[in-house]
């Protein structure tokens, strides 16, 4: 038996009315960067210095860019929050001899509820507010943490507990010198966990974060941890130190590829640190000295970035910055080079202007 109900229209409308319904915020932000760079030395051109690079005979090159450029979308809806944010750093698509093309690069995409995090962004090791102001992107790489990635994360209080993707870079051991082979990461399954302590007050922020890994690459099975603080602290009027120091089987997560996780089938051990202090000349105008350096156990890898900056904003939103700087390679002789260690440095200069949207 079927029954028909037929409601008046007008008792359609109100119910429907009656129904809450969860207003969603849009915003939209990000920045657009111009870059002018000059680098001469014998370490080859970067867009911005990593911790890897290549020594050269001799490497002299000016480049314009605005790949640098960033936008980004955040939505929110009652206590669910999400973000997105994409640039063209390290994505070339043309050259220059045509288009100068930049493939758009996913930076974050992430959801926020109830203090879980669920997707793509900063690893729970990084805080963000210990990174130098730079015109070179992202300041000195090489002293650290700097790795963005999927994971998982808890937020309760001061203290952060996350679940991230799992991957091994290194290489595996050799028999010979010669059949150097890079790890196969389809062993890499079980996630990274970080645990991280935040404390913050009018005298700035500092965060103590511990890393567990257990890799397991073919042959081998490593368990590795180490450790990482990092720090914004004010000091002076509006000066601040920013400092992080880095030790352990740390891997990829320091140093931006200064440090390898496993190096022919051995567990690595990094040191690295990264200090910067900016002072306020004007309440528009302050200058930046920052240091970067990573030093490696096994590899025997030593990366140095040291720079010094001005910026200035012309406007609120319109900043013009200059910077000098130097980056360097000293590695150490170790058994895992097959020739001669890598020893060599570049100078350079950087003129910026960014506009935040």
């Amino acid at each position: 038996m079927k029954i028909i109900v037929k409601l008046p229209l007008y008792f359609c409308v109100a119910a429907l009315l009656s129904t809450p319904v969860l207003a969603t915020e849009y915003h939209f932000g990000g920045f657009i960067k111009a870059n002018a760079r000059y680098v001469d030395g014998n370490i080859a051109f970067q867009d911005s210095w990593t911790g890897g690079g290549s020594v050269t005979e001799s490497a002299k090159r000016s480049q314009f860019s605005a790949a640098e450029s960033r936008f980004n979308f955040s939505a929110k809806q009652g206590e669910v929050t999400g973000f997105a944010e994409i640039d063209f750093a390290g994505s070339s698509q043309g050259n220059a001899v045509f288009s100068n093309s930049y493939s758009p690069r996913l930076r974050h995409a992430y959801i926020e509820y109830q203090g879980v995090t669920i997707g793509q962004t900063w690893s729970t090791m990084v805080n963000t507010s210990a990174f130098a102001e730079t015109a070179d992107l992202g300041g000195p790489l090489v002293g650290q943490a700097m790795v963005r990635q999927a994971l998982v994360k808890l937020t309760r209080g001061n203290w952060q507990l996350a679940l991230e993707n799992p991957y091994t870079y290194g290489t595996q051991a050799q028999t010979t010198t010669t059949d150097k082979q890079w790890i196969d990461t389809d062993n890499d399954y079980v996630p990274d966990a970080i645990i991280r302590y935040n404390q913050s007050g009018d005298w700035g922020n500092i965060s103590l974060s511990s890393l567990l890994r257990y890799l397991d690459p073919t042959d081998t099975t490593q368990f590795g941890a180490g450790v990482s603080l990092a720090a914004k602290l004010n000091t002076f009027g509006r000066d601040d130190i920013r400092l992080q120091l880095h030790y352990g089987n740390l891997g990829r997560y320091v140093g931006t590829d200064a440090a390898r996780d496993i190096i022919n089938g051995e567990l690595e051990t990094t040191t690295a640190a990264m200090f910067a202090y900016r002072h306020f000349w004007t309440e528009r105008t302050r200058s930046s000295l920052f240091y970067g350096r990573t030093k490696t156990d096994v590899e025997a890898t030593d990366r140095a970035h040291i720079g010094l900056n001005v910026f200035t904003n012309l406007t609120p939103a319109l900043v013009l910055g200059f910077e000098v700087g130097r980056y360097q390679i000293n590695d150490a002789n170790s058994s895992y080079h097959e020739n001669a260690p890598a020893q060599g440095a570049s100078n350079y200069a950087q003129l910026s202007m960014q506009f935040h949207l």
